[in-house]
């Protein structure tokens, strides 16, 4: 028998409209809204809050262009769902600044004119952000040197326990890898290295 004959009297499922009411901390403002399921914490700033530093680059989560914070932690907004963030604390790169003062990695990012383009930068500015206060944490990344005096057999068991001792030293390699998803297709890395180095002294 043709297997399109076997599903001809069946009829399609109905398109369900899920939504939901949350509470979202966005710079500062604690907001309740209603959000459809499907919707992501990057198309709520920009459509709901208004808030259009967050870029969509590749919506994919691979260039960083919508780089936030959520909780302190630097995160892709274009792969988070509105819905499971209830409760959430969020900065975009709007929030960071103090009043009419800049944050720092703001104003080292102006100083060393770390952008050409622009469109880049507030993720770049979120994720610098963030991966400053995991440095600080003492989050490893790939390129952490472990601590020599933890890699005996009796310290910690693995590479990551090893090198989170106490905060991690950045220098421009450490940057460099902590930095790399976040794209910059006008090339300004270089900069982009040097205002984070200028935050850190």
């Amino acid at each position: 028998m043709d297997s399109l004959a076997l599903g001809a009297d069946l009829e399609p499922e109905p398109v369900v409209d899920e939504h939901s009411t949350v509470t979202l901390h966005v710079n500062g403002e604690p907001t309740t809204l209603t959000v459809d399921h499907r919707t992501t914490v990057l198309e709520t700033l920009r459509e709901s809050f208004g808030l259009t530093g967050a870029k969509k680059g590749c919506d994919h989560g691979q260039c960083g262009a919508c780089t936030v914070l959520v909780d302190g932690r630097r995160v892709n907004s274009c792969l988070l769902l509105a819905v499971a963030q209830d409760g959430a604390t969020i900065t975009t790169v709007e929030g960071l600044a103090d009043g009419g003062s800049l944050h720092p990695v703001q104003r080292a990012f102006v100083e060393r004119d770390a952008l050409q383009c622009g469109f880049c930068t507030p993720g770049q500015i979120c994720s610098a952000v963030g991966m400053l206060r995991e440095a600080a944490d003492g989050h490893p990344s790939h390129v952490t040197r472990p601590d020599p005096a933890a890699t005996r057999p009796e310290a910690a068991a693995t590479r990551s326990e090893a090198a989170a001792t106490g905060p991690v030293a950045l220098d421009a390699d450490e940057i460099r890898e902590r930095m790399s998803g976040n794209l910059c297709r006008c090339g300004a890395y270089p900069r982009i290295v040097e205002a984070i180095e200028d935050v850190i002294e």
